[in-house]
């Protein structure tokens, strides 16, 4: 799951890294590394500290429950490419701010694609918490809810 997730950041980092003159060619891949590791680490956060409902209801209602979830990816990936790459506040927000968004909601529609089960919400969720819960009948119950 988190290779495929690899690989959406990857397939729109068009604009915001790939032709973004700001970031150096030799650091493209690793800036699309950073990416998807700020939106794991932020999912994650959200499941330890007790927000799963939050979490779901993002999911579940298109990302217009927890602006603060992608807020949150953004300002951790643009503190990644500032403190890491160098790449100067301003240039390193405008490049998080036009990559993760994209890749959230894209990320939601494949969540709610039922043919799709690497980024189905279930799976999701589980391969975030390390495979120690089946987290299936909840995800389930918080869907209906």
């Amino acid at each position: 799951m988190f290779e495929k997730l690899f690989l959406l950041v990857k397939n729109n980092a068009g604009k915001a890294v790939i032709d973004n003159p700001a970031i150096p060619a030799r650091y493209h891949e690793a800036v699309i590394n950073e990416a998807s590791s700020s939106i794991i680490e932020v999912l994650k956060g959200q499941m330890e500290n007790g927000r799963l409902k939050d979490l779901i209801n993002y999911f579940r209602f298109s990302g217009v429950s927890n602006k603060s979830l992608v807020t949150g990816m953004v300002n951790k990936f643009a503190n990644k490419l500032n403190n890491f790459y160098g790449i100067e506040p301003h240039a390193a927000w405008a490049v998080a701010n036009s990559l993760i968004p994209p890749v959230m909601d894209e990320l939601v529609k494949q969540s709610k694609n039922e043919k799709n089960m690497d980024f189905g919400l279930s799976n999701l969720l589980s391969k975030l918490n390390g495979n120690r819960a089946d987290l299936s009948a909840l995800v389930n119950e918080m869907m209906l809810a």
